[in-house]
């Protein structure tokens, strides 16, 4: 799938089939978030892959909008270190959409439930041993589509202008 494509197609997937992410898949999905990009190459990332189905049910009980996680065959957090980067914030979001992305690509659903500065981060992150200083950034939920979505978007001239914010 071209990128652009890949783009234009990804919707947020919420419902998922039971069968497993093949295992190539996943190392797939787990490359890009490697090769993403970050500030001066400090790739401030860490990545935890939840396969147990019990994790994923405990997770899933402690997001405000992530209990569909429940139901996913995979999801990753990523996790982020304040203390390597000075965007690690848009570090780890490039990383995420970078996996999604490549996920989607692959024909896999995903959602991404964000979990950073919420009170629910902290439950997470004692569920998943995240140290105290590192920071949960996101979580993905991954699987075989068992939905399909569909969303408009605005035209380009609505949302692009030139030179100046309201300027055609």
């Amino acid at each position: 799938m071209e990128v652009l494509e890949t783009i234009r197609t990804r919707r947020s997937i919420r419902k998922y089939q039971r069968a497993p992410v093949p295992e190539e898949y996943i190392d797939k999905i787990l490359e890009a978030g490697q090769w993403s990009p970050s500030w001066v190459n400090t790739q401030p990332w860490s990545f935890i892959v939840l396969r147990d189905e019990g994790i994923l049910k405990e997770v899933a009980s402690v997001t405000t909008y992530g209990k569909f996680l429940a139901d996913a065959p995979l999801g990753i957090a990523v996790v982020i270190d304040p203390k390597v980067s000075k965007h690690p914030v848009e570090d780890g979001t490039i990383a995420t959409y970078s996996m999604i992305l490549t996920a989607h690509s692959l024909g896999l659903g995903t959602c991404w439930i964000v979990q950073y500065e919420t009170d629910h981060e902290v439950k997470v992150k004692e569920l998943l041993g995240i140290p105290e200083d590192k920071r949960l950034l996101s979580i993905i939920s991954i699987g075989l589509p068992d939905e399909s979505q569909k969303s408009e978007r605005k035209e380009v001239g609505e949302i692009v202008f030139t030179d100046r914010f309201g300027k055609k």
